[in-house]
């Protein structure tokens, strides 16, 4: 790998552990984002500080470097269309598209991947609404298509809601409904593609969310059943495979009382559920990203302890100098230069020496 430069759209704590993982091989990185406090720029070779739409900049950013992979999902769509133009991008615009808008990533996996969903339905109007929640007919959750995470941009309706005052309160017209599922617990697995279609999966885990947001992955998933580890995989291939993806993608999922699985939501990118793998695998998804999409070969994702992986949020990351000697621990702070509310500063492998 030598001499190879890897250009990461967006500098928060993903881009960095990824820019960290490239560096073991040698791998420069250049990162693009336009806060100057991002994280990433702490551990990169060269800083583009400049907006995701100042396509100058973008044209810049992208013809002195190899490849490209984004770490979230918000990017102008033009912008990412326009990294094409001059090097790889990976994963390709056509999967950030669909994993933007929730309509489109919902009606992508029931009508190519064929893989199950929890109903939803499109709410462009108030009329809309009131048709869909009526359809329903019982717990639902109302969604933006864009922008939202961690809990962000979504309102949980019954029948006490007000919709009028719901639809009022949500501002938008590009909305839709989902059908509430009383799920047993939320799982997720993350599958690593080639541009050869060769595919490597992590282990299927568990997450506990606390106020919306991931507070623990349990890894791997306690107590699951060799047949809900293999519909897992399976989910996760069909929906690759589809995509035809080169990168990484995470699957949220439902596992339900019947033992069926729903898919939630994908990521095509290192995710907060996989973090474990950074000290549980013998290649942790980090590098696994920077395999793909640097063309080479994907790395064993064989795991080598239980994990359960504590992310830090908030004013949480005053604990992590009592982890810091721990030998069962393993800590990893962000390096963020503020403390908010709701903002990950870090987490906290605790390693399990028996599988």
């Amino acid at each position: 790998m030598k001499n190879k430069i890897l250009g990461i759209i967006g500098g928060g704590q993903l881009g960095r552990m990824t820019a960290l993982a490239a560096a073991k091989y040698g791998i420069e990185c250049h990162i693009f984002d336009p806060d100057h406090n991002a994280p990433a720029f702490q551990v990169c070779s060269k800083s583009f500080i400049n907006d995701y739409e100042d396509l100058k900049a973008i044209e810049e950013f992208s013809s002195g470097v190899d490849a490209v992979l984004y770490e979230f999902e918000n990017i102008p769509l033009t912008s990412a269309k326009y990294i094409e133009k001059f090097c790889l991008l990976r994963p390709s615009s056509f999967i950030l598209s669909v994993s933007q808008d929730r309509l489109i990533e919902k009606n992508f996996l029931w009508d190519k991947a064929k893989v199950k969903t929890a109903q939803f339905y499109k709410c462009s109007s108030y009329e809309d609404l009131e048709n869909s929640f009526h359809e329903i007919k019982g717990l639902s959750v109302l969604k933006t298509r864009r922008f939202g995470y961690d809990g962000k941009g979504q309102i949980k309706l019954d029948k006490h809601s007000n919709l009028k005052e719901v639809w009022e309160t949500i501002g938008s017209d590009e909305l839709i409904l989902e059908e509430f599922v009383p799920f047993k617990r939320e799982l997720s697995i993350i599958i690593a593609r080639d541009d050869q279609g060769n595919v490597k999966l992590y282990e299927t885990v568990e997450n506990k969310h606390k106020n919306h947001i991931l507070d623990q992955t349990i890894a791997p998933a306690p107590n699951i059943s060799n047949d809900t580890k293999s519909k897992a995989k399976s989910i996760a291939i069909k929906i690759a495979t589809e995509l035809d993806l080169i990168g990484l993608l995470a699957i949220e999922l439902f596992e339900l009382n019947n033992g069926e699985l729903l898919v939630n939501e994908i990521a095509p990118r290192p995710h907060n559920s996989g973090h474990w793998t950074m000290d549980g695998c013998i290649t942790d998804q980090f590098e696994q990203a920077v395999r793909a999409t640097m063309g080479m070969e994907l790395g064993n994702t064989e795991i080598i302890f239980s994990v359960v992986m504590q992310n830090l949020i908030g004013e949480d990351i005053t604990i992590a100098d009592k982890y810091i000697n721990d030998s069962n621990s393993r800590v990893h702070i962000y390096g963020k230069k503020e403390v908010r509310p709701g903002r990950k500063m870090g987490h906290i492998n605790h390693i399990k020496f028996e599988i």
